[in-house]
């Protein structure tokens, strides 16, 4: 055994301490982590020196002093920087052992020394972030979370549970965080890459690498992924904590450190890079959201020069330049003109001069991208679609100063204005606001050079542009051409050879607004208006984060228990004569009791209880209060009264009225409240009745615009529908009547004198009216199909059964007692009955039909319009819009709804039908109807309104779509034929059928079809028709057209007359 125990080595020790205790008290220093003595609080001389200590686990006081000697170690080719900070293979290793050995092991006491130091001007943990605030430390701290990331989730397919990755990857994390919240970011990064300015070889793929790693949105997914891992393993972090995962934070984040870089570096190269990370974040999602960052901090700041932005617009390629400069004004068309509606105010010019100056001192800096003005308002989709003339007027005050952009301007303008094909299938509101640029211009070419416009009126696209206008089906198209002729002729022609149409409407105030465009001029004006604004804003913000950060909650009283004992002396005096307690009965205890409803103690009672708000202000006040369930509460069952109450009283619910909008739809039901849905909705839908020109088109750029969700965007479009029928008289809501105010009503007691109970107006409390459903929209379609479809369907299935003298009862007298609406003939004898007929729509005021259809109803369908037209890169919010097929069939239901408001008499019928009908026929909805039986239904339930609509002007629709009413026939035919074969579920579908086959009787492939399935689908007893018995005419047709065909190969020549007999024979279910 000897041999085996060999000694490895001898130590001696000191005679003091072999005579010594054998305990003693150790002298080390608490923070010691095991480091051998040799390396105890010795600084290293050289980054080698340091390297080893790193890798030996140093102490606490080692590790300081090794962290501060590499952020004061610089090199003659380094300096300022540290030499850990610049790229090179010593300075990858450091990281590295940093980042994996350093940072797991010693997280926890640099935390809690910087919590304790915080106060101080550096911390270790600062020391350790500084060294590794380069792009080599941030690369390994990507390439360590995702390995953690990748074992996290090997360790979830074996099903072993390590803990120390759960503890690992949020370490990593919080790291990451605290390195990109660090001073300058992004700019000490870059100033380092300029630190190797000497080799260009090498700076040029390092400032490609941080574009890639910061712009390239590779931080934020990996940070997603390894929060999700945090929270599925029980790390209880949130969202909010960890914000690089967040894409809306991080892209915020992104935007400071360019404004940071912007305003500090200016040369040429600094803006190539500033540009090319724009570039990149343009991409991550979040553009707009980038944009108005850049502008307000960059551009709006008095303190700034719009022109480093223009440098950078500059440097961005083509593509990019027009995406920032429509996002740009967009900005300004939302931020700061849409307000001034027709900028007839006087506060309107000032504004918009200073919204051109604006665009011409970032366009001063970035000549190449004024060409996008140009095309920005003579595109088909541009010249600000749906908003105000405002931004048009800035646009225009821009351009003029180019004759060539001017001219160019109004020619593309004139020929589009006049082209058959952009009347015939553009929206009304495109049209309306490239007749405003084509008007606009045209004042400026006048100033500019009369020549030149009075050539223009004598030319060929002139002459072609008024012709095609007056002889437009759509009567908006042909007012528009009729305003645009009179305008630029009133210019240039003279007094008695003028184009005078001699209409009323062209001397209505929009008439007057529209012809006074050509003699407005806007000049580029200093920027003062719009930092006046932006400056108090800022204040608002500031005070708003003040007032919340020193506002302390008061603690809540804290009830008191019925068995609590109660503090000071018990003084019980007993007597001899009393007899002795039985100690087994128990007494009852005190029945439990709300403290707020007991007065005897003053601590109890809440004395802060919030009121119901009174101004609209205090509603805003309210509702941005989401912590607070008493303000949420109050807010929402006050919103619907008080926004009504105040809507014709001054300006108070006008000026703040896009706020509380933006608010209510976006309001969340945090607190899990009773009707929560139907109180936000009723709160929309009083703000649309209270102002419709206003709101309408704000809810419907909202609902293709506005960041929200897939049900928050549907109750958009329940508001639009709703109100426009409360507006038309069809619904009425019982908030109107609580929303009066009390000193224009008698006293309860008063009121009984003189108004009967069934007369007297029912006033109820807010709290205990009616919400809506959240299928209100969907139950409306319904109601209406039904009252719709019930006759015809009777009516079909009376006419395909056979003579009424044969039957004991007909169909229409089932439906009549169904619905106890009938009344017999003048022979009392026959027991049938006769329906009685359906009741018209009743006309409503030509004034609100109107509004119905420019407010609601034209918006809805351009931003349709507009976003098939935008391209893919720039319909990120747009495509959940048109491409769910639930949020498309409610649109279309709201569209459908929105017509039956207007009415049968409003002089927008016929221009409303043409664009409906062209929108359901388009390729986009046809496309989502495939195997979308909701998409279906929806279409048909839009032919089915505009057919009921349009029933007294048949012929005029057949003459004015001739070509959309057959693919129509066509469509609706093939939707029939597949239905026969799908069961009962398509019960619905097969009724719109018949009725779309009922007004057009001359057609009797689709007539005779409908008729004939109508009984089978109503009774499924009605024999099969024989296949000679059906279709003669379609058949005689096409025996005619091969008989006398003169063409090499007939049955080429009438493939028409072919397929025209097999579709009616299909739909009588024979396979031709």
């Amino acid at each position: 055994m000897e041999e085996l125990l060999r000694p490895a080595s001898i130590v001696g020790t000191k005679e003091d301490e072999a005579n010594g205790d054998f305990l003693r008290e150790s002298k080390e220093h608490h923070h010691q982590a095991g480091a051998s003595h040799s390396s105890h609080g010795r600084a290293p001389t050289t980054p080698e020196e340091a390297l080893e200590i790193l890798k030996s686990e140093p102490d606490y006081d080692t590790l300081t002093s090794t962290l501060n000697f590499l952020l004061r170690h610089h090199t003659p080719d380094s300096a300022p920087y540290p030499t850990i900070r610049l790229p090179s293979p010593l300075s990858a290793q450091l990281v590295q052992v940093l980042v994996s050995d350093i940072v797991p092991n010693y997280w926890a006491l640099l935390v809690e020394d910087s919590q304790q130091s915080k106060y101080s001007s550096t911390t270790r943990l600062g020391s350790l972030i500084d060294c590794l605030a380069s792009v080599a430390g941030v690369n390994a701290i990507l390439v360590r979370l995702r390995a953690l990331i990748q074992e996290a989730k090997s360790e979830a397919a074996t099903k072993i549970k390590r803990p120390d990755i759960v503890l690992n990857l949020r370490i990593i994390c919080e790291l990451l965080s605290r390195l990109l919240r660090s001073r300058n970011g992004l700019l000490e990064l870059y100033l380092a890459a300029l630190a190797t300015s000497d080799q260009p070889s090498r700076m040029k793929p390092l400032l490609h690498e941080i574009v890639a790693m910061f712009g390239s949105g590779r931080i934020i997914s990996l940070a997603a992924e390894a929060d999700e891992l945090i929270k599925a393993n029980g790390g209880g972090r949130e969202l909010g904590d960890f914000w690089p995962a967040d894409p809306v934070q991080y892209t915020e984040w992104l935007g400071r450190n360019i404004v940071k870089m912007v305003s500090s570096e200016k040369t040429p190269e600094a803006s190539r890079f500033e540009a090319d990370l724009l570039a990149k974040a343009l991409r991550l999602g979040h553009f707009d959201r980038l944009i108005k960052q850049l502008m307000l901090e960059l551009v709006l700041d008095p303190a700034r020069d719009p022109k480093d932005f223009g440098r950078v617009l500059g440097n961005l390629p083509s593509s990019d330049q027009r995406k920032v400069l429509h996002s740009v004004l967009k900005m300004l068309s939302a931020e700061y003109l849409d307000r001034l509606g027709r900028c007839e105010s006087e506060e309107s010019k000032p504004l918009i001069s200073a919204a051109a100056g604006v665009l011409n001192s970032i366009l001063s800096a970035a000549e190449s991208a004024r060409r996008h003005l140009v095309d920005w308002l003579t595109s088909s989709s541009g010249a600000g679609l749906g908003d105000g003339i405002g931004i048009r007027r800035a646009v225009m005050a821009v351009t003029s100063q180019n004759r060539d952009d001017l001219m160019s301007v109004f020619e593309r303008s004139l020929s589009q204005f006049g082209d058959h094909l952009y009347i015939r299938h553009s929206p009304a509101l495109q049209q309306e606001a490239h007749a405003q640029v084509l008007l606009l211009t045209a004042g400026y070419v006048y100033r500019t050079s009369p020549v030149k416009l009075a050539m223009a009126l004598r030319s060929g696209p002139w002459m072609n542009a008024i012709s095609n206008r007056l002889a437009a089906s759509n009567q908006r198209a042909r007012f528009l051409g009729i305003l645009v002729g009179e305008a630029l002729s009133g210019l240039v022609d003279k007094e008695d050879k003028r184009l005078n149409f001699k209409m009323e409407e062209t001397g209505q105030p929009e008439g007057r607004w529209y012809k006074g465009l050509v003699e407005v001029s806007d000049s580029v004006g200093p920027l003062d208006a719009l930092h006046r604004i932006h400056v108090r804003q800022l204040h608002t913000e500031t005070t708003t984060e003040s007032k919340n950060k020193h506002k302390l909650p008061k603690p809540a009283p804290k009830p008191m228990t019925p068995h609590e004992p109660k503090s000071g002396f018990i003084i019980e005096e007993l007597s001899d004569g009393e007899p002795p307690e039985e100690d087994d009965i128990v007494p009852y205890a005190k029945p439990d009791s709300d403290p707020e409803d007991s007065d005897d103690d003053p601590t109890l009672v809440r004395r802060d209880r919030p009121k119901a708000p009174v101004y609209i202000r205090d509603l805003i006040r309210y509702l941005r209060d989401t912590e607070n369930y008493d303000h949420q509460t109050l807010a929402l069952t006050t919103a619907p009264t008080l926004i009504r109450r105040k809507a014709d009283y001054g300006t108070e619910v006008s000026e703040h009225a896009d706020e509380v909008a933006s608010l209510l739809v976006g309001l969340s039901d945090k607190f899990n409240m009773d009707n929560f849905d139907e109180l936000r909705l009723q709160g929309m839908i009083a703000l649309v009745v209270a102002k419709p020109e206003q709101m309408g088109p704000w809810f419907a750029k909202t609902f293709f615009e506005g960041d929200y969700s897939i049900s928050q965007r549907a109750s958009v479009l329940a508001v639009l529908g709703m109100s426009a029928r409360e507006l038309a008289g069809l619904e009425t809501s019982d908030y109107a009547a609580s929303a009066a105010f009390p000193s224009k009503t008698l006293p309860e007691q008063v009121a009984r004198l003189y108004l009967d109970n069934s007369t007297s107006p029912s006033k109820q409390p807010a709290s205990s009216l009616k919400g809506l459903p959240r299928n209100a929209l969907e139950n409306i379609a319904s109601s209406l199909t039904d009252a719709w479809l019930a006759p015809t369907a009777a009516k079909a299935a009376d006419a395909a059964t056979g003579p009424d003298v044969l039957k004991l009862s007909t169909f229409s007298s089932r439906l009549n007692q169904d619905n106890s609406d009938h009344q017999p003939l003048l022979d009392p004898s026959k027991t049938k009955y006769t329906t009685k007929p359906r009741p018209r729509q009743r006309a409503i005021l030509n004034t609100t039909a109107n509004l119905i259809a420019t407010s609601f109803f034209a918006p809805l369908i351009a931003r349709f319009q507009a976003a098939l037209h935008t391209s893919s890169s720039s319909r990120s919010r747009t495509a959940t819009a048109i491409s769910h097929p639930h949020l498309l069939s409610l649109y279309l239901q709201t569209l459908a709804l929105l017509l039956h408001a207007s009415g049968p008499s409003t002089l927008a019928l016929p221009s409303m039908t043409a664009e409906l009908w062209r929108l359901l026929l388009s390729t986009r909805v046809r496309a989502a109807a495939v195997g979308d039986l909701a998409v279906t239904r929806a279409v048909l339930f839009g032919f089915l309104a505009m057919l009921d609509l349009n029933e007294d002007r048949a012929r005029d629709v057949c003459a004015e779509l001739g070509r959309e009413v057959v693919e129509a026939m066509e469509w609706v035919g093939a939707v029939f034929v597949n239905s026969q074969t799908q069961g009962p579920h398509v019960e619905r579908t097969f009724f719109f059928s018949i009725t779309m086959a009922t007004p057009a009787a001359q057609i009797p492939s689709l007539s005779q079809a409908a008729a004939a399935a109508a009984p089978a689908q109503a009774t499924n007893a009605a024999s099969k028709p024989k296949p000679c018995c059906v279709c003669k005419e379609e058949k005689s047709q096409r025996d005619e057209c091969l008989l006398f065909s003169n063409a090499a190969d007939p049955e080429k020549d009438c493939q028409s007359t072919i397929e025209r007999y097999r579709s009616c024979m299909a739909g009588f279910g024979f396979k031709v």
